[in-house]
């Protein structure tokens, strides 16, 4: 007895690594704090009812937790982790007999709600439960140490004794992700989640040539210095493990296939039945009737019907072989946790209706990364690169360990075809269903879509999902961006929601990154007229 009140064994806690972004701008580290135990072997009745009376309000816990933790006959016993300072200092000044004090790390989370999704958060004990700070724990934490010291009879710490062993502190992760960046695209996707009373929302921002990963946000989001107070809605990272039937905007894939395999050219004419078609036994439908229209204007008005006699010329097994190479079906490979990888049916479990479902985005499902990385291969001239949020590894002397770099996955489709289906996506948004996506003075390229929720078993027509996904600027792409809405009403079309989100998003990270000197071009500000008129197509 005498032994275990002289000796006490005394942990030695690493200094968790700090997360930056591409810039260095730090985005969660630790922090110095306190945390309170009591000896209660130590403290006299007066003590412990001192402690009843004061400390439930100060630490903000219950009368009969203290009274719990003060009944327990211990040396040693946790009373709070990590409290704010102004607390800790207002504790002391008590100076109750047998409440002593411990140095730790906390981790602080200087935005609080931004990056959420991708940074994750860690525990009180400094372990990484989601995202970057999960997926990268092992690197993060480092490696605690301990050390025995000497008390003397009032439990004071006198001396270090003859064994010890370093902590030692945890690496840093350099992120892909551009603080500002991420700033406008969650300020973006906030408006536009609010404006249109939307369920959830999600925007992602890539580097078109690089895979690197700008920005991702979600709505609805979490405070990372209250994740406790979260629920498990508002801490779902929905671009990566959230599966939806994408609707029109995965026609990409149809027109991509038709024109790799010579069965189209922009300029070969389409009837689209002015608007009603069978497919089977189910008549299919355009919002927006037409007649006789080319290749390029099928897609540019989304027209159903004509992309369903797309896919009826290039076939069941062409189509579905584009889905592959889009890579719908399977994960990304995104170094985050929790990536699903939707679904996607083989040509032998397709209906008599299928020809007419899943070229136009229904009977699959998708993930909003996904999405973003097919049309981000399309910009960059049909080379397929694997997304990633990590740039770097950074140890205690913030010198680089290890790199990632960009990983091309493989060719989807040829230099031309790309060329050509850019020059067929910037028609969408010149004269299409996405005129609100217009970026004066720049060129943009991308599509819409508006796609019906299923409920059991059945389309609804009351609930949708509104998607713009697109990249710019469309001579030299650099940013590829998706912006998705979960029930937004009541205006509900990808066109009308998403693509002015779209527009703001990537108009001023443009601007960010020509004042960084990252890009060269001219952004002329966009007149406000230009975005009011309601698109022509709907989608």
């Amino acid at each position: 007895m005498a032994d275990r009140q002289q000796r006490h064994m005394v942990d030695l806690e690493p200094i968790r690594g700090t997360v930056y972004d591409r810039n260095l701008r730090p985005l969660a580290f630790n922090t110095t704090v306190y945390s309170v135990f009591a000896n209660t072997r130590q403290m006299k009745e007066a003590d412990k009812v001192r402690a009843r009376a004061e400390l439930p309000g100060l630490m903000g816990e219950s009368t009969e937790y203290i009274d719990d933790h003060l009944a327990k006959s211990r040396y040693f016993i946790w009373l709070k982790r990590k409290m704010d300072w102004d607390v800790t200092e207002k504790i002391k000044a008590l100076k109750i007999h047998g409440i002593g004090f411990r140095k730790e790390s906390k981790r602080f989370y200087p935005n609080a709600y931004l990056a959420s999704h991708i940074l994750g958060f860690a525990s009180v004990d400094n372990q990484g439960m989601e995202g970057v700070e999960l997926q990268f724990n092992n690197e993060l934490k480092g490696t605690a140490g301990w050390m025995n010291v000497l008390r003397d009879a009032r439990l004071r710490e006198l001396q270090i004794d003859d064994e010890y062993l370093v902590p030692k502190n945890g690496n840093s992760i350099e992120l892909t992700i551009d603080e500002t960046i991420q700033y406008i695209a969650e300020k973006a996707l906030e408006e536009g989640y609010r404006k249109n009373n939307a369920k959830g929302g999600s925007a992602i921002v890539m580097n078109v040539r690089t895979g690197e990963i700008l920005a991702l946000a979600n709505r609805p989001t979490y405070d990372l210095s209250a994740y406790a107070q979260s629920d498990v809605a508002s801490r779902t990272d929905r671009a990566i493990s959230f599966t939806y039937e994408p609707g029109s905007v995965f026609k990409i894939v149809t027109a991509s296939a038709a024109l790799s395999e010579g069965v189209f050219t922009e300029t070969d004419k389409i009837n689209c039945e002015n608007g009603q078609y069978k497919v089977g036994n189910h008549i299919l439908h355009d919002h927006h009737p037409s007649g006789i229209i080319t290749f390029q204007q099928v897609i540019e008005v989304s027209s159903n019907i004509g992309v369903t006699k797309i896919a009826q010329k290039v076939g069941p097994d062409k189509v579905y072989e584009y889905i592959q190479k889009f890579r719908f079906g399977r994960a990304t490979g995104i170094d985050l946790k929790g990536e699903v990888r939707g679904m996607v049916k083989p040509p032998r479990l397709w209906s008599k209706t299928s020809i007419g479902a899943i070229p136009i985005g229904q009977e699959v499902t998708v993930t909003p990364l996904q999405l973003v990385s097919a049309i981000a291969s399309i910009g960059n001239d049909g080379v397929y690169m694997k997304p990633f949020v990590v740039k770097a590894i950074r140890d205690a002397d913030n010198k680089v360990i290890k790199s990632f770099e960009p990983q091309a996955e493989e060719r989807v489709i040829g230099v031309d075809i790309a060329r050509r289906m850019t020059e067929i996506l910037v028609g969408v948004v010149e004269r299409g269903t996405a005129t609100k996506a217009k970026i004066k003075g720049i060129r943009v390229a991308g599509k819409t879509g508006t796609a019906q929720k299923v409920e059991n078993g059945q389309y609804t027509h009351s609930k949708f999902y509104a998607t713009f996904m697109g990249f710019a600027p469309a001579d030299n792409p650099l940013l590829a961006c998706i912006v998705v809405y979960d029930e937004p009403h009541p205006s509900y079309y990808g066109g009308t929601v998403s693509a002015p989100v779209f527009q703001r998003i990537v108009e001023d990270s443009l601007r960010y990154l020509q004042a960084k000197g990252e890009w060269q071009g001219k952004v002329i500000a966009t007149s406000p007229d230009e975005t009011k008129n309601e698109p022509k197509f709907k989608d």
